[in-house]
């Protein structure tokens, strides 16, 4: 959406001109960068109003103003956070992450399982979506086994981030480099076309982030205990549905709208 004049003097140096276009561009990032600071309004309504600006500032055209809503990676993005969801709904990450959770394991063990774990659903999955799940469960572990959480969460962060370079769907950027390559070449990458180097690199951060990365932590958050606020049973409720309830028979997905309204998860 934006243009440099660009002409070559006498003397060998490139002459650079600054266009009305360029200055529109990147003063609607920067307004855009202070808002999404602030956090004042939604990232998304933030986003799609810097796109609104663009189109009524003359720098965005008009005939590809929403083509970005068609794009084959916006398509995939979304189908993945479904089944994310759905993995959510399912109870199949509890079950994953309770098998490989342990208060007797060591430090080191525990990262590996857990990191491992993480890295293995966001190749499938959304990278912040896999971290969500897993990380309530690691905040439990850490009470059990009465040491800092910090030891342990920001392992479970780059190895969810580390995962997502498996696959073709695992991260973003790799849904659009592969529809890139569709259209300039007319052969995308298939789902496992990463592999071979994301692989490497996932598994040589695991061990870095196991054996190594935890110890470079600042010593004032690794020797603190888990603060009571991480409880999760201070945050969950049992009610009990009495007989003639209008709530009799119904689905919980039929009740997703009444939660919602009232704020609060009906996780069973």
């Amino acid at each position: 959406a934006t243009s440099r004049a660009c002409n070559w003097s006498q003397g060998g140096r490139w002459s650079d001109t600054v266009t009305g276009e360029q200055i529109t561009v990147f003063a609607i990032l920067g307004l855009v960068m202070v808002l999404l600071v602030w956090g004042r309004w939604r990232y998304d309504l933030v986003a799609f109003g810097a796109l609104l600006a663009g189109l009524l500032c003359g720098v965005v055209p008009s005939d590809q103003a929403f083509s970005g809503f068609g794009h084959p990676a916006t398509a995939v993005i979304a189908m993945v956070l479904i089944v994310s969801r759905g993995l959510a709904n399912s109870g199949a990450v509890d079950l994953l992450a309770k098998a490989v959770t342990a208060a007797a394991r060591t430090l080191t063990t525990h990262i590996l399982l857990l990191s491992g774990l993480g890295a293995l659903l966001s190749a499938l999955m959304n990278n912040v979506g896999a971290l969500a799940l897993l990380m309530p469960v690691d905040l439990q572990a850490a009470r059990k086994a009465k040491r800092a959480a910090a030891l342990t969460l920001m392992p479970l962060s780059f190895a969810t981030i580390l995962g997502g370079l498996v696959t073709l769907i695992g991260t973003p950027p790799n849904i659009i480099i592969a529809a890139y390559r569709e259209e300039a070449l007319g052969d995308s990458y298939s789902m496992f076309d990463f592999a071979p180097v994301g692989g490497v690199c996932a598994l040589v951060g695991l061990l870095f982030v196991a054996t190594i990365g935890w110890r470079l932590l600042p010593r004032d958050r690794t020797t603190a205990p888990t603060g009571p606020e991480f409880d999760l049973e201070d945050y969950v409720a049992e009610a009990l549905v009495p007989q003639g309830s209008s709530l009799v028979g119904e689905k919980i997905r039929e009740l997703d709208d009444l939660a919602a309204k009232n704020e609060i998860d009906i996780v069973g």
